[in-house]
């Protein structure tokens, strides 16, 4: 009897027909050797039947055999853009992997975007809500989050190089505003900038938006920079300290393209 199986998941109709023949009298060797199904499932489902909610083994897109498109490249984009920017991958317990994204309280939308974004690219995973002082930690764990970032390495983004996979480049080719937002909603924002002129002898103010992005990866300021280029949107660089470390726009027809495809956090 070959049961229909997702990842590690074998469905209920399979758990059924398995615990059936137990009810006939068969052992629970004699029929994990019919059924290929091990004993220790087979024991857990005389408890409980349905099948949990998720799966952590769940079949990778990109380390399968036969490498395939993701199912929402869109929303990945985005996460590449939360993960560079405030991410982490560690390596937990039996292989397992932890991806880690730090959200501030302030934004709660900004939150809810993150989750349902990394829930996007491991559907069959939990994703948990960890709290910490003035932010929450979106956290995942999965054996398959470096295949999904092969940034991922030892220590800290900005003293290593990162560069983009082929495959992710596409991605970010295809849908370069959701990188862009993912990146503003981690490393960037929008405010409001001020200045005075004097006017027939009377000094006004004004006020201006502009949008900063701020990262010590020389590479992930070049990522955002070269995509920012890519949709049109004017750019330049200013100094902190004597180093390069923030990404202004501040041309009004600049701005006005990211309002439109960004904007602020939220």
């Amino acid at each position: 009897m070959a049961g229909a199986k997702v990842g590690n998941v074998y469905d209920l109709d399979t758990r059924k027909r398995a615990l059936a023949l137990v009810a006939q009298g068969f052992s629970q060797n004699s029929v994990s050797k019919q059924t290929g199904i091990s004993r220790g499932a087979i024991r857990a489902w005389l408890k409980r039947i349905e099948p949990l909610g998720y799966s952590r083994g769940a079949e990778c897109p990109r380390c399968s055999k036969t490498p395939r498109p993701l199912a929402d490249p869109a929303a990945y984009s985005y996460l590449l853009g939360l993960y560079l920017g405030d991410g982490c991958i560690s390596l937990g317990k039996k292989g397992v992997y932890s991806l880690r994204i730090a959200c501030a309280d302030a934004w709660p939308g900004l939150i809810d975007a993150c989750v349902e974004a990394v829930r996007s690219a491991r559907p069959t995973n939990k994703v948990n809500r960890v709290r910490s002082p003035g932010c929450q930690y979106v956290t995942s764990s999965s054996k398959h989050w470096p295949c999904l970032f092969p940034q991922h390495g030892p220590g800290k983004k900005h003293n290593r190089k990162i560069q983009l996979a082929s495959w992710q480049q596409h991605i970010v080719d295809a849908h370069p505003w959701e990188f862009i937002r993912g990146l503003i909603h981690s490393d960037g924002c929008r405010i409001t900038n001020w200045t005075t002129r004097l006017v027939r002898g009377e000094r006004k103010r004004y006020e201006y938006p502009r949008y900063f992005f701020t990262n010590k990866s020389d590479d992930i300021r070049k990522l955002f920079s070269d995509t920012l280029t890519a949709v049109g949107v004017e750019w330049t660089t200013l100094a902190r300290g004597g180093s390069p470390l923030n990404i202004s726009v501040a041309r009004r027809a600049s701005v006005a393209l990211m309002d439109a495809h960004v904007g602020p956090k939220y």
